[in-house]
């Protein structure tokens, strides 16, 4: 099995047809924080939409944790957590009530979803506020709480699909430096982003553009001790 948490290989995908991802190769390593950099339309949801199978990938290879995706797909993605870019808690819930009907959907049973939402409300520093309407909760909390969604089944690897939009920058650094955090405590993670200050020089980075990879490995390496906004207008053509 692969030792990475996430490996994708050759993986391409059409829409009629529009070729919306081209021979797609990029791994996350096991522990590791990835960022997947483009803009709007470069493919970053249509990738995740493949990973958790939303849609089936016909082509090439995706394995979670050393489980084939196609093969596995059970297996592959219990092992998952994902964070999409639009809401999914439900506003006139409890955090509670969210996350006991999320971890039913995994069959954990009530009394254990209630210790694993108060482990994981405390890992995202809001166990103060698991039983708060969701509505009552500020922007960035109602996030850092989908976080705690995605993470009570205790997944290996979350996908966070564009996590900070709409978030105000205090809010939007507190997102970007929890999920950090829960990497250095062994949870992996793919960070799709168009911005290109939560990425650091030390994180995985790859860059994605209409479709295909451009560029992969660490940030710093990438950037060759340029500035990260200019590369990515390099490689992508959209340099003046």
């Amino acid at each position: 099995m692969s030792t990475a948490a996430l490996s994708i290989q050759n993986v391409s995908h059409k829409f009629g047809r529009v070729e919306a991802l081209k021979d797609v190769s990029l791994s996350v390593p096991r522990g590791g924080f990835t960022a997947l950099l483009g803009v709007n339309g470069a493919g970053k949801t249509t990738l995740f939409s493949l990973i958790t199978r939303l849609y089936n990938n016909s082509s090439g290879r995706i394995e979670v944790a050393g489980h084939d995706l196609r093969l596995a797909p059970g297996a592959a993605l219990a092992r998952l957590g994902v964070v999409f870019q639009s809401r999914a808690l439900d506003a006139d819930l409890t955090v509670a009530q969210n996350l006991s009907y999320h971890a039913a959907l995994h069959g954990i049973g009530r009394a254990q979803a209630r210790i694993r939402a108060v482990e994981v409300m405390t890992q995202v520093g809001l166990a103060d506020r698991l039983d708060a309407r969701v509505s009552a909760l500020s922007g960035g909390q109602q996030r850092r709480a989908e976080i705690a969604r995605a993470l009570i089944h205790r997944p290996e690897i979350l996908l966070l699909d564009e996590a900070t939009v709409g978030l105000d920058v205090k809010s939007r650094a507190e997102v970007v430096e929890l999920t950090r955090a829960l990497t250095r405590d062994g949870v992996s993670a793919l960070w799709a982003t168009h911005i290109m200050d939560e990425i650091r020089p030390e994180d995985g980075l790859v860059i994605l553009h209409k479709g295909r990879v451009l560029a992969a490995g660490s940030a710093g390496e990438i950037a060759a001790g340029a500035d990260l906004t200019q590369t990515f207008l390099r490689l992508t053509g959209e340099e003046t």
